[in-house]
């Protein structure tokens, strides 16, 4: 069997069926470090500028050019461009003084899916896609207190993040991810018994 299965255009590392994983979340503490969105996800943003600006506080600033970072070429960004959200106050731009995200409240009042202004990398971490692989973010989850690796636990990282992995994959997509783990795991359990 091969080690990467293509779903969606995308690589899966079969990491993220093993990795162990704990996420006790203490509100907000992997958005202190902004993220990238797709250019894309940078104009839909600017799109509804005056409906954030009027769910910021006053920990946020209402100045749309401090946003975000230059531009930058990302191949494994659709538009091949990255851009990153600014840290103001030591967090994200979006992340209001309560720790939850602007983008994510906004989506929500306007009943709207959750994620639907939020850039697909902040919705995916503790995964990430580099170089066209879809991934465990092992560099940043070093980083964090209350989220990262942990022989000890049960859950893996797929486990922990079934939900994002369905909203980025589809439905038809996630069918054919979980056919994958399996496979995956039935292949190692088989070399362990030889």
């Amino acid at each position: 069997m091969e080690n990467f299965k293509t779903i969606n255009g995308i690589k899966i590392d079969p990491l993220i069926f093993t990795f162990k994983f704990t996420c006790r979340c203490i509100g907000g503490e992997c958005c202190n470090y902004g993220v990238y969105a797709d250019y894309k996800e940078h104009e839909k943003i600017l799109s509804v500028k005056d409906e954030i600006i009027g769910m910021m506080d006053d920990s946020q600033t209402k100045n749309v050019d401090e946003w975000f970072e230059a531009p930058e070429k990302d191949d494994d960004f659709e538009s091949g461009i990255a851009i990153g959200t600014n840290i103001i106050n030591d967090k994200c731009t979006f992340l209001d003084k309560h720790g939850l995200c602007t983008l994510q409240r906004l989506g929500l009042s306007k009943g709207m899916h959750k994620w639907g202004y939020k850039p697909m990398y902040c919705v995916l971490f503790p995964l990430t896609i580099y170089q066209g692989v879809l991934t465990v973010d092992e560099e940043h989850i070093d980083r964090l207190a209350s989220c990262n690796r942990n022989p000890d636990e049960n859950n893996t990282i797929f486990d922990s993040c079934k939900e994002e992995l369905k909203y980025f994959l589809g439905e038809e997509g996630f069918t054919e991810l979980e056919e994958f783990r399996d496979e995956y795991l039935n292949c190692l359990q088989s070399k362990e018994l030889v």
